[in-house]
Parts: structure tokens; sequence; C-alpha cells
């Protein structure tokens, strides 16, 4: 999962791609921003 502010990769996930095809999106901590921030699914 990449941060939305920085663009950094901070987070591996798993998912079911056929129960959820669309985009992950959570709000996780970023250790370069220091604070907690929206993280979207890369490819």
């Amino acid at each position: 999962m990449e941060c939305t502010e920085c663009h950094e990769r901070n987070y591996l996930t798993s998912k079911n791609r056929r129960n959820n095809p669309d985009r992950l999106e959570l709000k996780k901590y970023c250790p370069r921003e220091r604070k907690v921030t929206l993280h979207r699914e890369t490819k």
C-alpha cells in the first residue's frame, strides 16, 4: 500500500480480488510523515 501524501510504499496486504475488485483504501501510520494518512492499494 502506498501513502497518498508522500507516495512511499509502507505496507504489504493481500485480498480476495473476486470479493473486492476495487482498490483498497485504509488509514494507516506513515513512518516518513510520522502521522496517520490514507494508504491506497498499488498494482
